[in-house]
């Protein structure tokens, strides 16, 4: 089972930055063009800073305008340099910025597609949305200010280190000590707030997810007047949230003045050693003022190290999260037996052909030699065991058979299997002993994709996207024509009120449906199932919530659409089973009963109890 989301903790940094790394490089030539004027911007300042020396030596030495304006006119040609350089790597550090950013959302996005539902069990929507927004967003942070800005800053340390020892190699051990004092303290509360930086990220995951999660039931929170309660664990998540804000802060904002009172003190010291050095005549003044002005600028890289710092560590934080899903391991597919669309042959044999049959069957790229299998629907159960964590066993050798065009309805107590099963049919899960067999070929041999192509389903929760009602429909295949999407509905029982709607099938959909009743958003996902022409179907009975009215409706739009084909039904009314050729009664994960109606009211056991309401069913 995945871990949640907010539980990851960063264990491999080394491992986080080569995986954000291995993004940069997917635009190489962006960033190295950014590095190139970062480089010249930082180079430019420093020149421009060394120059000072030149300056006020040529003025006490020649004394002439002319030469002060040619020594300032060299100068400021420097800076300008420098400043169209600073343009230009912010103006490219966004471009590339955002193409990494649209590169990882696209692949988380992409991964989550493959992951299997054990992974999304685990999980809170809250937490993998701000997987997407916070945790995105501090990348984003980092590269849109950190990038540039730490070239720029260590090219003007080392540069600064380097000029000032040119300058006057006595006085740069003075600035040297000063510097180790500063990185002490750096590594020092870095260290420190790094670990509160990824609690307030993991935080942060949790009170979305619980903000969402509330925001989502409402109506809930409000028929049972929880609001206080519902706020009162916003307090609790804000709290925690808070807390570990604080004391990230509180380390990293302490590491800006701790730099800058050093280099004040570092300052003041070199200026009255600097000053004693020239009346003795160790020093010109100009190499002091060009020494004293890089002394006052070397806080400023630091400062930037140190402010960079921080976006820096809530960013791995966030990568840390994001790629430590994005190393979850996909949902397994081994199979080789995949759906194909097929005709006749003269013999009356069946070949595969690519113009639309309406006739499917079964092909084994394994053996390409091996004979098609017709599509039919023929779904059996054969001694299977199941459990959703190992040691807790669901389904204990489980057998049954659903012939082509059966109706098989499941009923039983809750937590009985019957859900299971159906997730089982479906490969949302893998069996742990057994076997279930689609047309005689195990499904493990099956194609997910194929499989699940082949199945369609009508879930209790009537879930719809944002979108056209027509697009709604459309869902349960893609390349359906506006022809196909209205005989759909009809077979649905939909179409009728969906032209009463004020732009019929173009009538916005929003908010999971909220502008229509229960009962017509469960009659477009029997339309949403009907497009797809599947030869078997799942259904979650999606009357238990209607009234009579509505459910007679969409009972009539089920009856169509269960024509012809094999139907799997998990029963919260014992009246909607009545006709199923077959019922079986779960309990504790096994087949307790199975038969018809009648033949189970004449046993007059558990199916005869729910019957005659001596027991619950749910």
């Amino acid at each position: 089972m995945a871990k949640p989301v907010n539980a990851k903790r960063p264990k491999d940094l080394g491992r986080t930055v080569r995986s954000l790394l291995a993004y940069l490089g997917h635009h190489k030539l962006l960033f190295a063009l950014v590095g190139a004027l970062a480089a010249a911007s930082a180079l430019a300042n420093l020149l421009g800073t060394y120059r000072i020396k030149t300056v006020v030596n040529q003025v006490m030495e020649d004394g002439s305008t002319a030469a002060l304006v040619r020594a300032v006119a060299v100068t400021a040609a420097i800076y300008l340099v420098g400043a169209l350089a600073t343009l230009g790597y912010t103006q490219v550090m966004v471009r590339a910025a955002q193409k990494v950013l649209s590169e990882i959302r696209r692949d988380l996005y992409a991964h989550l597609q493959t992951l299997p539902l054990s992974f999304f069990d685990a999980q809170r929507r809250g937490d993998l949305m701000s997987l997407f927004t916070n945790d995105v967003d501090t990348i984003s942070d980092a590269l849109n200010n950190s990038f540039s800005s730490l070239i720029q800053s260590f090219i003007q340390l080392v540069g600064t280190l380097v000029l000032l020892f040119a300058l006057n190699w006595r006085l740069s051990l003075v600035v040297a000590a000063g510097y180790l004092a500063m990185f002490l303290y750096i590594r020092y509360s870095g260290r420190r707030s790094k670990f509160y930086f990824q609690r307030q990220q993991a935080h942060l995951g949790e009170l979305d997810a619980y903000i969402e999660e509330m925001t989502a039931g409402q109506k809930v929170v409000k028929v049972f007047n929880h609001q206080q309660a519902s706020l009162d664990g916003f307090l609790r998540r804000n709290d925690a949230l808070r807390e570990a804000g604080t004391r990230a802060q509180a380390y990293a904002s302490t590491m800006i003045p701790a730099v800058v009172s050093i280099s004040y003190v570092n300052y003041a010291v070199i200026a009255v050693l600097g000053a004693l050095m020239v009346i003795w005549g160790w020093s010109d003044v100009g190499s002091l003022a060009s020494y004293l002005v890089f002394v006052r600028q070397s806080a400023m890289p630091i400062n930037q190290f140190t402010q960079q710092g921080n976006f820096l560590l809530a960013a791995l934080a966030g990568a840390e999260r994001i790629f430590g899903v994005m190393e979850e391991p996909p949902e397994r597919d081994e199979g080789t037996v995949v759906l194909v669309n097929v005709c006749r042959a003269e013999d009356g044999s069946l070949r595969p052909c690519r113009e639309k049959t309406g006739r499917w069957a079964w092909q084994d790229t394994a053996h390409p030699d091996a004979p098609l299998v017709p599509l039919r629907g023929d779904v059996r159960f054969h001694d299977v065991t199941f459990g959703y964590r190992p040691g807790q066993t669901v389904l204990h050798d489980v057998s049954f058979y659903a012939k082509p065009g059966q109706k098989i309805a499941f009923v039983g107590s809750t937590g009985a299997g019957k859900t299971t099963i159906t997730n089982l049919i479906n490969r949302f899960y893998d069996i742990s002993g057994g076997q279930i067999t689609y047309d005689g070929i195990d499904i493990g041999r099956i194609c997910k994709e194929d499989l699940r192509r082949s199945l369609g389903m009508v879930l209790q929760d009537a879930h719809l996207f944002t979108g056209t009602v027509a697009e709604n429909i459309r869902f349960g295949k893609l390349d359906a024509t506006r022809e196909e999407i209205e005989r759909a509905a009809e077979i649905a029982n939909a179409d009728s009120f969906i032209r009463r709607l004020p732009q019929g099938y173009d009538t916005m959909v929003t908010g999971d449906g909220a502008n229509l009743s229960q009962g017509q958003r469960q009659l477009l996902t029997i339309a949403r199932a009907a497009v797809a022409d599947p030869p078997v179907l799942i259904l979650d009975e999606a009357t238990s919530s209607v009234d009579t009215r509505t459910e007679a409706l969409i009972e009539r739009g089920m009856d169509r659409l269960m024509e012809g084909r094999t139907v799997f039904v998990i029963a919260h009314r014992l009246s909607t089973v009545r006709n199923a050729n077959a019922i079986l009664v779960l309990e504790h994960g096994e087949v307790a009963e199975r038969g018809d109606h009648e033949d189970l009211l004449r046993q007059r056991g558990r199916y005869w109890q729910l019957y005659h309401g001596m027991s619950e069913l749910s």
